[in-house]
């Protein structure tokens, strides 16, 4: 009896901590998102070296998502 509500308490952290992590990889695309979107209206103005500089934050965000992504999916895979 112990061991299934320890498995269950187990189970309920990794989804609570799945759940964190997919949440800050959404985080991490919207703001790569914003910046695109900053870069393109830089664009518009003709201001090309901020376009470059909202570009370079938008790669940032876009490469951290990536990663957590990566390493969600090595859990994913190491739990089934």
């Amino acid at each position: 009896m112990e061991a299934i509500q320890k498995n269950n308490e187990t189970q309920t952290g990794t989804s609570q901590k799945s759940a964190e992590s997919h949440r800050k990889i959404a985080g991490h695309l919207e703001a790569a998102a914003k910046h695109h979107i900053e870069a393109a209206k830089h664009h518009e103005a003709g201001n090309h070296e901020k376009a470059a500089q909202s570009t370079l934050a938008a790669q940032g965000h876009l490469g951290l998502a990536t990663e957590m992504q990566r390493e969600n999916t090595k859990r994913y895979a190491q739990t089934s």
